[in-house]
């Protein structure tokens, strides 16, 4: 049975997942491996540099690009000695890569992800699928978000409708209606982690509030979550995605600064933890009003102050982490993109135009052969 590698990086950059999955001829999914491998500081602060506009744009893109493709290929090295597998064992990697810039709405739609698959191909000795959005986006789609087609394949039910959460740096949905003849439906809802990681980072120099503990000490600020949700970007219609570029800590300071009075840091904390399970919530109502039961994925499933706004809003929906499906939270973007690449070496479509809004199915990613 083939064994694919995926390797997927997020918005939050907190590092690179690893998983190896076993797909049998029946259409079976099997985790045999997983494994975290954590960035360097130094490079995650390039990798975050690198997603706002800035000065020697092309010197450093190249050269980060280069070192964090050398992190990929240790991600993928480690989770093979991890499950003792040797790179003849595994077909392909699927490389998700780094997300600088996502432009879908720019005049020329672009969106760039970094982590050299070249690089990867080269020392690992798998031949490498990578650069997998982009291709989506030609056909006219928003180029993300591309994991609902892995929800569809891997957890579909034709007795309840589900939506799929992820938690990541931006969160999105993913509605999996019972009934056949309905399209499979995602988007981009908003922020994730991504404000209340840069938030704290700010504060107390830590990288995430973990377990959402100091977030739960404060009180939401009416006035600066009024001020969140105007943002246009809430009222958009789906198909629509969105990344740090637009949900920056320079979009909060902003919002923050118009405040006639400050808002302490703790209530700021609160408040984005609201934000996040508010609009993760209203977009569940309002595009699936018939929605019987939500699976959460993402490292936001670790953060108890966070479920426990996001539950309290959807109910009387249950919710519950994915681990229940048979993929733990922190390992189903990393298995998608193991997916993905055996989608590309099958010939097959690995994009849903119902989620991206792209003219046609569309075979994704670039080739790097071993």
């Amino acid at each position: 049975m083939p064994r694919y590698l995926g390797l997927m990086s997020g918005t939050s950059v907190d590092g690179i997942d690893a998983a190896i999955i076993e797909i049998s001829t029946g259409g079976t999914l099997t985790v045999i491996a997983t494994h975290h491998h954590a960035i360097p500081a130094q490079l995650r602060s390039s990798v975050e540099a690198l997603m706002q506009p800035g000065t020697d744009e092309i010197d450093r893109l190249g050269e980060t690009d280069g070192r964090l493709g050398n992190q990929f290929a240790e991600a993928a090295a480690a989770v093979l000695a991890q499950a003792r597998l040797s790179p003849r064992d595994i077909r392909a990697i699927g490389s998700h890569g780094q997300t600088v810039r996502h432009r879908p709405r720019a005049g020329h739609p672009f969106t760039l992800q970094i982590g050299n698959p070249a690089i990867i191909a080269e020392r690992t000795g798998i031949t490498t699928v990578a650069d997998f959005r982009r291709r989506d986006m030609a056909a006219g789609g928003e180029g993300a978000p591309l994991v609902p087609a892995f929800h569809e394949w891997r957890f579909r039910s034709a007795q309840r409708d589900r939506v799929i959460v992820n938690l990541g740096g931006i969160a999105n949905v993913t509605h999996l209606p019972s009934d056949k003849s309905s399209a499979t439906h995602g988007f981009d809802t908003g922020p994730g982690n991504t404000l209340l990681d840069r938030w704290v980072e700010k504060c107390h120099g830590e990288r995430c509030d973990e377990a959402g503990r100091w977030a739960a000490t404060g009180q939401v600020d009416e006035r600066l979550l009024n001020a969140l949700l105007a943002d246009e970007y809430f009222a958009r219609k789906p198909p629509k995605s969105t990344g740090r570029e637009h949900f920056s800590i320079t979009w909060l300071e902003a919002r923050l600064g118009k405040l006639a009075q400050p808002a302490s840091e703790v209530d700021v904390q609160a408040t984005l933890s609201a934000f996040t399970a508010h609009t993760v919530a209203r977009a569940i109502k309002d595009n699936v009003p018939a929605c019987d039961e939500a699976y959460v994925c993402g490292g936001g499933a670790h953060n108890a102050d966070l479920m426990d706004r996001l539950r309290r809003e959807l109910a009387p929906i249950p919710v519950q982490p994915t681990d229940v499906l048979g993929i733990p939270v922190d390992w189903v973007e990393a298995v998608a993109f193991a997916w993905l690449a055996h989608r590309t070496l099958e010939g097959q479509p690995g994009n849903l135009p119902s989620v991206t809004g792209a003219r046609h199915p569309a075979i994704l990613g670039a080739i790097y052969p071993a």
